[in-house]
């Protein structure tokens, strides 16, 4: 008797014993991830010139692919989970989102229509409800995932733009006025990288000045916005922002929701990061006038301890976001569609994975208590940071510190030639991050040099804030002494 081919997939029992081996490996590494530099020590190529050229004719064991793993591949990894990993926006996984993650790579469901993947459709409706509340948002948003704040913030340009009146989803681009989109100099470039997507171009963008403490001046949005209609230019959207990229300044949205709703444009918030705070009573001087936007984007993937990628957006007009992208195809009808909604109408992407599990594991298991907890936590590490920067004699903070992003630089006594102390930041970051001990990122605010710290990450405590000043004021110190 000929003994078939196994033409499926992995053996349960292979699985099984892979499995619990790979939980052993993620909780290793979870546990010792602080052990690691967390920049790695490789030059570009370093991993493909360990990689073979080609893929292997033969399956190969799993055994050899974890034994590649701890070689190649874990030594040229920039350790985000690291408590020590405070450059960007750090995003850091729970365990419940990792499990999250794992149930649903295992379900593997395509939740493009409610009849794909009914249980996932209604989880995402349900925990975005519940994190609506959580966040203080009025009852009328209407949440959707995506996968980062970039595409969420490209939708709602895209509703913003339908809104405006001109048939763009029948006519396209051709024979619309030119229209103009408005954010602050520090609006984050992903906003720039949408009204590219969608046909606005850059000259359709218009950047409006900030105060001294980086946040957009509404006088100065409301003059140009009557420039433009005076020069037969359409103003359709404004970006306001809750916690910018470089400084996280808040946009002092309740103005600025003035002057749209009188003008009738479309106000988008982009509140990616520091949207989180909003369910700290605290933090609610941060987010007044939000319930006038539009629309309102948020990724519990950036501080909510949700593994990458999960943003989301919330509307007011869901009908508008609907009309501008949905399109449904006779194999795509379903006899519910009138009772349900489809969230492939909703966006660009048919296929969408099952988001929601991951951030449902993270909101029952933490609740909002142990979330509040955790993001006091940061804000008072942040707080403290800033305040030894003021407290030394040659650093300076650069930006204020409204969440728990610290903005600062070195400035030695007596040195007053900027290019200069440019050059010596620039330096001090390098050496930092060279030390593996932390990594930190900067930017440039007025011409300056701004080195950024961002307290965010689940893992972060006191103890590692003190190690990276104490490295940060040694190696300062070293660049002095060599100089």
């Amino acid at each position: 008797m000929i003994k078939s081919k196994n033409y499926g997939d992995m053996p349960a029992e292979e699985f099984k014993k892979y499995g619990y081996e790979l939980i052993d490996w993620v909780t290793n590494y979870l546990e010792n991830v602080a052990s690691f530099p967390v920049l790695p020590n490789v030059k570009p190529g370093d991993v493909k010139n360990k990689l073979p050229n080609h893929a292997p004719q033969s399956g190969e064991s799993i055994n050899k692919i974890i034994e590649d793993l701890n070689k190649i591949i874990l030594p040229a990894t920039t350790h985000w989970q690291h408590p020590n990993f405070m450059a960007y926006f750090n995003s850091t996984a729970s365990g419940p989102g990792i499990f999250g993650e794992l149930i649903s790579a295992a379900l593997n469901v395509n939740s493009m229509l409610w009849k794909s993947a009914p249980a996932s459709t209604e989880l995402e409706e349900t925990v975005l409800n519940w994190f609506r509340e959580i966040i203080n948002l009025p009852k009328e948003f209407w949440g959707i995932i995506y996968d980062t704040a970039s595409v969420s913030s490209m939708h709602a340009i895209a509703a913003a733009r339908e809104n405006a009146g001109f048939d763009i989803r029948k006519k396209g681009m051709s024979g619309v006025p030119k229209l103009r989109l408005y954010s602050s100099e520090q609006a984050h470039n992903s906003i720039d990288k949408g009204a590219l997507t969608l046909g606005i171009g850059l000259d359709g963008i218009r950047k409006i000045p900030v105060d001294s403490e980086f946040r957009m001046i509404p006088s100065e949005l409301e003059k140009v916005i009557k420039e433009d209609r005076a020069n037969g230019i359409v103003p359709f959207c404004v970006v306001a922002t809750i916690g910018t990229t470089s400084t996280t300044s808040v946009d002092p949205v309740e103005e600025i929701a003035k002057i749209c709703t009188r003008e009738k444009i479309w106000l988008h918030i982009d509140a990616a990061h520091a949207g989180v705070t909003a369910m700290l009573p605290e933090m609610k001087k941060h987010f007044k006038g939000v319930e006038h936007a539009d629309s309102f984007v948020v990724n519990p993937h950036k501080w909510l301890f949700v593994p990458i990628d999960l943003s989301i957006l919330y509307t007011r007009k869901p009908e508008v976001l609907k009309r501008a992208f949905s399109l449904t195809a006779e194999y795509l009808k379903t006899a519910e569609d009138s009772a349900v909604n489809n969230h492939m109408d909703y966006g660009i992407q048919l296929g969408r994975r099952f988001r929601s599990l991951k951030f449902w594991f993270v909101l029952r298991y933490f609740g909002v208590e142990g979330l509040q907890s955790r993001l006091r936590e940061h804000i008072r590490l942040g707080q403290l940071f800033a305040k030894w920067i003021e407290e030394h004699p040659q650093f300076e903070r650069v930006a204020p510190t409204p969440f728990s992003t610290v903005c600062f630089r070195a400035k030695p006594t007596g040195r007053n030639d900027e290019a200069k102390i440019n050059a010596l930041n620039e330096k001090l970051l390098n050496d930092v991050n060279a030390t593996g001990k932390v990594f930190i990122t900067h930017t440039k605010l007025n011409g300056i040099f701004t080195i950024r710290l961002v307290i965010s990450g689940l893992r972060t405590e006191e103890k590692h804030v003190i190690l990276a000043w104490n490295v940060i004021q040694d190696t300062f110190q070293k660049i002095l002494n060599e100089g």
